[in-house]
């Protein structure tokens, strides 16, 4: 891994994050940076700071594709495993770069510390995750880059880059909100074909991506109590306008309330979301 570099400001060691094409120097880079700001060793901007990418830096692989040719994965064969895990560190992956860029690109807006406070922390544990399945991926004789993969996730995160309101709703709302749905089936199944390190690390990401929901919900209402708007009906005129596709049951719907996410936001959305 590459020396860190100086990091002038929260939003710089952000950018800086969000820049960098080393995955270990990446995370490395966003976990340094929530430790600083944690303890208040960084002011939120300056005028050095590095841009915002439009785009994170990323190694030469994995090679991307669409979201439809990303093969179906078999969790009864070492394969099929490999591949399952390969798609969580894809994902956990993007959920870094994500939970940096709404602290870099949105730090301007006229919110409390504790808002970057919040996900922070979320970019922390989602660089703690990325390594956590890298670490699983190499014990199986593989690695982070081996297959293919989409950029569904980070499309979101362009397309909801105007609008923090509309990034809240989209990405820890919809997108880590159905990690809560489909998680717990496939610890299960992680566990009946007697893959118990893979299971174990799905625990950790499911037990963290419920704070993570919450982070997400707790802002949405802030800023929706701010602009005197109902969450939920809010939540579903956003929905329509900025999403593509149904939201797909089933529901966690426990892990959803005690994220703060009820189901008043989803229940009618099922079907009624642009195509």
């Amino acid at each position: 891994m590459s020396e860190l570099p100086a990091i002038r400001s929260l939003r710089d060691g952000a950018a800086l994050a969000i820049r960098a094409d080393d995955l270990d120097l990446k995370t490395e880079l966003a976990q340094e940076t929530a430790r600083r700001w944690s303890e208040r060793r960084l002011s939120l901007r300056s005028p050095l700071d590095a841009t915002v990418p439009d785009r994170p830096g990323r190694p030469e692989k994995p090679e991307l594709i669409p979201p439809r040719q990303v093969a179906k994965r078999a969790l009864t064969t070492e394969r099929g495993r490999i591949a399952l895990m390969h798609a969580i560190a894809h994902i956990e992956l993007n959920a870094v770069d994500l939970a940096l860029d709404i602290v870099a690109r949105f730090v301007t807006e006229p919110v409390p510390n504790s808002f970057f406070d919040g996900w922070m922390r979320v970019a922390f544990e989602e660089a703690k995750h990325f390594r956590m399945v890298r670490d699983r991926l190499r014990q199986m004789g593989a690695d982070y880059g081996d297959l293919p993969a989409h950029d569904g996730l980070w499309q979101a995160a362009h397309d909801t880059r105007n609008d923090l309101t509309t990034r809240l709703a989209v990405v820890p709302l919809i997108l880590e909100a159905r990690g809560l749905d489909v998680t717990p089936a496939l610890q299960a199944k992680m566990r009946d074909v007697g893959d118990h390190d893979s299971a174990a690390v799905l625990d950790v990401i499911y037990q963290d991506e419920k704070g993570h929901v919450a982070v997400g919900a707790k802002w949405f209402r802030f800023l929706c109590a701010r602009e005197k708007r109902d969450p939920a009906k809010a939540f579903q005129a956003l929905v329509r306008a900025n999403f593509r596709g149904p939201l797909k049951a089933p529901f966690n719907d426990i892990a959803r309330a005690e994220a703060g996410l009820t189901p008043s936001f989803y229940r009618s959305m099922t079907a009624s979301v642009n195509s």
